[in-house]
């Protein structure tokens, strides 16, 4: 049976990660004095309803942080969600409705369509790389090029789209890349690097080691190679996942090849340059894993607004 990464899913420690945000999100936005405007103009008592609406389509993720992100700012703002994380709205459609005292609606807006257009953009744009993989038997998967605090949280938006997560920090798993291999030029009195076929037996030997604290057979081990020549030096080591760095097309191809002849168990991930306009050649060489750092380091803000709903009768 395949080894996965942990999968990320809305939960305790996401909510955590969720308020910690917020905390940041509402000092920097009130600061002490709060809301200058809208005391100035809005009166205390006053109530009102607003619905949140996307000006343009995509996938939403978020939502189930909404009640959480009112609560914060005015536990008397209520929350009526019409659809969920992981759906599709359209442009001008409608993801839920607000009421409650108007101050705290004044006070939420930004804060909360920032939060949102966060997640739903990644959400959205890794929906677009699943798309383009569909049919073939590639993941899109995410990395570790994330916003520092928002991991967690984009790697939940990257699941809201289709996509998958690797590994959520250095702690999971076993990613030995081309500088832990030169290292070794320093560390060994020969002198020379360690061969990607070392540096897995270092690591299964270590992983083993820590049995007591660890399942060695659950730790997944992966490792980078540049050259096809390191690939056929590496598949008799047993990695789990082999990572092939600015591969083209051609080599791709031939990688699938030469593991399928060596160890079909092993998986191959291509990595580095992947684009909207590429992953679907990517995907047809036959590879299991496209690794995406854009789905978290570049996406565009999905544009959501706010607006005031008149009272109805």
């Amino acid at each position: 049976m395949k080894k996965e990464f942990h999968q990320c899913h809305w939960d305790d420690v996401l909510q955590a990660d969720w308020r910690a945000l917020l905390r940041l999100a509402i000092d920097e936005d009130l600061g002490r004095a709060g809301d200058l405007t809208t005391r100035s103009l809005v009166p205390r008592d006053a109530i009102g309803r607003a619905s949140i609406s996307a000006r343009q389509s995509g996938v939403v993720a978020g939502l189930f942080g909404v009640k959480t992100a009112l609560d914060a700012v005015d536990q008397n703002l209520a929350w009526s969600p019409e659809m969920a994380d992981g759906q599709t709205v359209e442009q001008g459609g409608r993801i839920g409705v607000i009421s409650g005292p108007a101050q705290g609606l004044f006070a939420v807006e930004r804060l909360l369509l920032n939060f949102l257009g966060r997640l739903s953009g990644i959400a959205t744009l890794t929906h677009k790389y699943v798309e383009l993989a569909a049919g073939t038997q590639a993941r899109i998967f995410d990395t570790r090029k994330t916003t520092p605090g928002w991991r967690r949280l984009e790697k939940y938006a990257v699941r809201c789209g289709g996509g998958w997560n690797h590994r959520s920090g250095l702690f999971e798993a076993v990613l030995i890349k081309d500088n832990h291999l030169a290292w070794g030029a320093d560390s060994l009195a020969e002198s020379s690097c360690y061969t990607p076929a070392e540096a897995v037996l270092l690591a299964r030997r270590y992983i083993a080691e820590q049995a007591a604290n660890t399942d060695p057979s659950a730790v997944i081990v992966e490792v980078e190679v540049d050259t096809l020549e390191q690939l056929d030096q590496v598949l008799p080591a047993g990695p789990d996942i082999v990572l092939l760095d600015n591969m083209s097309i051609e080599q791709l191809r031939e990688a699938v090849a030469r593991r399928d002849k060596i160890d079909p168990h092993v998986e191959i991930e291509a990595s580095g340059g992947v684009t909207l306009s590429t992953v679907r050649q990517i995907a047809e060489t036959g590879i299991e894993r496209i690794s995406v750092g854009a789905l978290t380091h570049s996406p565009a803000a999905m544009d959501f607004g706010l607006d005031w709903m008149k009272d109805e009768g």
